[in-house]
């Protein structure tokens, strides 16, 4: 290392001149490396959040999908278990029978399949349960014949209910999808008045209304 004086100053010249200099900034390579860098990360990082955001709707429409089957067999099971002192007529596809007043929605209830969707009708309106589906199949449970998927089967059975109904539920379109089935147990359908039980025959008022 050498010095040299000019004008009364110090200079200083060698292999260590400039070092500040050089480490005082960043290289275009540099730069255009950590950019490189930081669009990777920033690419990764949107890629996660869409899978994070898909699988969050997909779990929502799931969720939801679920809960509209749940509160549609809840209300299937409301209804025949709220059943009045009526005809209750069925056939593999559809069911009618009436609902006691004193609760939302009494009165004539017809459940059918329109197309895709499974629906209720009650009061005029139609209600709207599940959609889509591939097939409603229901099933009427009576002693000793067991299930068939006609009631009533005889006019002597037009005066009765059935034991028990079962209703199957096909779920078609985006999963969760499968059969739904559900088994409703029914009360005795009260006796007209005027009846009179003598073991197991019954006279009196006894016909179909």
């Amino acid at each position: 290392m050498a010095r040299s004086s000019k004008n009364g100053f110090c200079t200083r010249s060698g292999p260590t001149a400039g070092v500040g200099s050089a480490s005082a900034g960043f290289t275009l390579i540099e730069v255009v490396v950590a950019l490189a860098l930081f669009a990777l990360i920033a690419a990764a990082g949107a890629a996660l959040v869409s899978t994070v955001l898909d699988a969050e709707r997909h779990t929502a429409g799931r969720l939801d999908r679920l809960a509209d089957a749940e509160r549609a067999m809840a209300l299937i099971t409301r209804d025949l278990t709220e059943i009045a002192d009526a005809p209750l007529t069925g056939n593999a596809t559809a069911i009618a029978f009436d609902r006691h007043r004193a609760g939302a929605g009494g009165g004539a209830v017809f459940y059918r399949r329109a197309g895709t969707r499974f629906e209720r009708l009650s009061t005029g309106r139609a209600q709207v349960l599940l959609d889509p589906v591939a097939g409603v199949h229901w099933h009427y449970y009576t002693r000793p014949s067991g299930w068939r998927d006609q009631w009533p089967g005889t006019p002597a059975e037009a005066r009765a209910w059935p034991t028990a109904v079962a209703v199957d539920i096909d779920l078609a379109g985006a999963p969760p999808n499968g059969r739904l089935r559900r088994t409703i147990d029914l009360p005795v359908r009260p006796l007209p008045p005027g009846t009179v039980v003598t073991g197991a025959a019954t006279t009196g008022a006894a016909t179909a209304p």
